[in-house]
């Protein structure tokens, strides 16, 4: 039998996903103390986030992102670099948090997790290409401190209100995809009109 059922299952997974998306670090120590301090019962494929070593380890990688995903022009860098982290994590935790459904159901949630998890960072990182250039670093800051705020409080909510916390993230996931199409549309428009210029 599956530790939740399957609707809020998909709810944990999504709000899950999106927050390790932001911030892989902080939602994998956020999940641990939950777990550690018996807020959150974990499936038993997921007890090892519990461990105080891998606790530790997650809170000491969060404390590095924290001051690196502040600084300006490197956050572009750092983003990139954890697009390859972030999203197989996801991943990985949509995967063992489905351990009580069939192979091909697990395999569909890992895909969720993912697909979730590139969603928020892309949205993270079209995000900072747009802040970044600008002059000063406050906006940079303060964009970097709502991400890391949105993924531990997501992180949090879910234990408290599964439905909420999906409910919120799926919105997040909709918005993104709809802000990258619209920008999409206006690079298409933007490059047509180049071209007719430079044709005329």
């Amino acid at each position: 039998m599956p530790w939740l059922p399957s609707e809020e299952l998909f709810a944990v997974l999504v709000a899950i996903s999106f927050a390790a998306g932001l911030n892989v670090y902080a939602t994998v120590a956020t999940l641990g103390l939950l777990a550690h301090t018996h807020w959150l019962a974990l499936p038993h494929s997921l007890a090892l986030l519990g461990n105080w070593w891998v606790i530790g380890a997650s809170a000491a990688l969060f404390a590095v992102e924290f001051f690196a995903d502040k600084i300006p022009a490197f956050d572009l860098i750092w983003n990139a670099l954890h697009t390859f982290i972030r999203v197989p994590v996801a991943a990985l935790l949509a995967y063992q948090a489905s351990s009580g459904l069939s192979p091909m159901e697990q395999a569909a949630a890992a895909a969720i997790g993912g697909t979730v998890a590139l969603a928020a960072h892309g949205g993270k990182t079209a995000a900072r290409a747009v802040v970044t250039p600008s002059p000063e670093p406050f906006s940079n800051i303060g964009l970097s401190l709502g991400e890391d705020g949105l993924a531990i409080g997501l992180t949090w909510l879910v234990t408290v209100h599964p439905y909420v916390a999906g409910g919120i993230a799926l919105s997040l996931v909709v918005f993104i995809l709809i802000m990258i199409r619209l920008v999409w549309r206006a690079m298409k428009r933007l490059f047509g009109e180049a071209e007719q210029v430079i044709s005329s």
